[in-house]
């Protein structure tokens, strides 16, 4: 006797049925309230109504006119980016806006529910057009015969890969073993991310060149269909920006030809490297600091990092018991974490660079080594960094501490009293440098080789550089040039690299009070926005506004 899931399934198939189904039993309504866009069919009539009105009243230049495709995937990332594609149009731009109408990333869901959420998405963004055109991947389809070329197809499983990892919080994955909880993730996402990449292969193609996409814009790009997307346009050869949201209210990321959460500051920092920060620069950036180790918001920053305010180095000393040997500190990301995957120069991973690294130290009695696990483990499911410690090291000799995430300690307060650091990619690396502490780099973290930390290439570099620093601690402390460097790079990373953007991801709603879309398309939000919203469609990346401008 079949089953519910199977009777969908079967239904699923059979040309209409989810379809008709959907209309004549729930005429309109979302399917589930996970996919539910309600508010963006109350406002689009609204926000198509403000963008016709700025492109009869602003003059363009049709010469700048980009043909634009946007790609999401999950309820927010529509929503959102079905407000920009509408704002892309209204700033001139040719925009269609592509989606898949998947209510989550990591649960099956059968064929017959996915019609009904695609027939639901197609009526909600129904009003977008002509302004916008939209249409779903699942509507696109290449015959199975036609299998991915083996490049794409690489690339997309290393997408499905970090998919898993991400969700699970692991690092490795059993990626044969359907029956493994790893493994069963691993294929559903490699068999939605090969789906992705070849929806957009086909319409791609089937298109005559002279109306194919000048530009793809796709949130993020190194995860789920949004990276399985940015991934076969690089095979393409069709440029791509990626975007996403951090700590800031009314600021955006943006990657172009490259993942954005890679957060490559090469360029920016070649440019800005010599420029000596200002006095108001000086004093913005000192601000943010003082409020990151005092656990305290900053302005438009909307995370705290400390659990508790500074208590001071001696207190910290006194409370863990450390003596006056030099102590090491170990400032470990959480493990999974999208700024960790992928980010390997030498180890494996970061579980190897880890435990290696722990077992170096139980070597050295001479030497305290502090391994803090980063407070942000708190909130997530992953395996913590203190199994990872403690399945390379069993026993933990006295000399070696673990501090664990919900430990009553400031982070600073041990960069105050520590000799040297180690980190993978957590910004506690820039953030010693900028406190004299020397920084050796495991990972490939957006400040490596930035002029203000030691960062080796293989495990012969790593250990030897942390020996020659454990020999004389005292005469290696950083100062002068290099920790001026840290402070200025850390100003060009908080308040240059984020550029200007009305509508953060999680406020967007709210924010769409102060900036409607008329307002956005308006002299004021051109001025405002305007380079940013050009760096979108693919052309050079802005000069960043300083914050209290906005």
């Amino acid at each position: 006797m079949l089953n519910r899931r199977a009777v969908k399934n079967l239904l699923g198939e059979l040309p209409l049925t989810a379809e008709v189904y959907w209309q004549l039993f729930q005429g309109g309504r979302p399917v589930t309230r996970s996919f539910s866009l309600r508010r963006t069919k109350k406002r689009l009539p609204e926000w198509c109504a403000q963008a016709q009105q700025a492109l009869a009243h602003n003059q363009r230049d049709e010469s700048a006119s980009k043909r634009a495709l946007i790609f999401a995937t999950l309820r927010y990332w529509i929503e959102h980016a079905a407000l920009l594609s509408v704002a892309l149009a209204g700033s001139g731009h040719e925009v269609t806006l592509g989606y898949l109408p998947y209510p989550s990333f990591d649960r099956p869901l059968t064929q017959f529910d996915l019609r009904r959420n695609n027939a639901y998405a197609r009526s909600v963004l129904k009003p977008a057009a002509p302004l916008v055109e939209t249409f779903s991947l699942l509507d696109t389809r290449r015959s199975p015969a036609q299998p991915l070329p083996p490049e794409l197809a690489q690339a997309v499983r290393e997408v499905s890969l970090r998919d898993t990892q991400y969700t699970l919080q692991i690092e490795q994955v059993e990626t044969e073993n359907p029956r493994s909880p790893s493994g069963r993730l691993f294929q559903l996402r490699q068999k939605r991310n090969r789906q992705a990449a070849s929806a957009l292969l086909a319409w791609y193609q089937a298109l005559p060149p002279e109306r194919r996409p000048q530009v793809l814009l796709t949130p993020n790009g190194s995860i789920l269909e949004l990276g399985a997307v940015f991934q076969t346009a690089r095979y393409l050869g069709l440029p791509a920006v990626t975007y996403e949201f951090g700590e800031q209210r009314g600021r955006i990321w943006l990657a172009r030809g490259s993942e954005v959460m890679l957060q490559e500051t090469d360029d920016l920092w070649r440019t800005r490297s010599s420029q000596p920060l200002t006095e108001a620069q000086w004093e913005q950036i000192r601000s943010l600091y003082d409020s990151r180790q005092n656990g305290r918001l900053w302005e438009n920053f909307a995370r705290l990092w400390q659990g508790l305010p500074s208590q001071g180095g001696a207190q910290a000393r006194a409370e863990l018991g450390l003596d006056q040997r030099p102590i090491v500190l170990l400032a470990a990301n959480v493990i999974g974490d999208s700024l960790t995957l992928g980010r390997q120069v030498f180890s494996r991973d970061m579980t190897e660079w880890l435990q290696r690294s722990v077992q170096f130290f139980a070597a050295r009695p001479d030497v305290q080594l502090i391994v803090r696990i980063h407070p942000g483990e708190r909130y997530l499911k992953g395996p913590s960094v203190a199994e990872v410690v403690k399945a390379g090291l069993p026993e933990l000799p006295d000399h070696i501490h673990l501090i664990e995430a919900s430990a009553p300690v400031n982070t600073y307060d041990l960069v105050e009293i520590a000799a040297l650091g180690l980190v993978y990619t957590t910004t506690v690396g820039m953030e010693m440098a900028m406190s004299g502490v020397p920084a050796v780099v495991g990972g490939r973290t957006h400040y490596r080789a930035k002029g203000f930390t030691l960062d080796p290439s293989t495990w012969e570099e790593y250990f030897g550089q942390i020996e020659r620093l454990l020999a004389s601690p005292a005469d290696h402390r950083l100062e002068g040039r290099q920790v001026e460097l840290a402070w200025n790079y850390a100003y060009r990373f908080f308040f240059d690299y984020p550029c200007p953007f009305p509508w953060h991801l999680l406020d967007f709603w709210t924010e769409l009070e102060e900036w409607p879309v008329a307002r956005v398309l308006s002299s004021e939000g051109r001025q405002a926005f305007g380079a940013t919203f050009e760096y979108l469609v693919g052309e050079p990346r802005p000069d960043s506004q300083p914050v209290e401008a906005l």
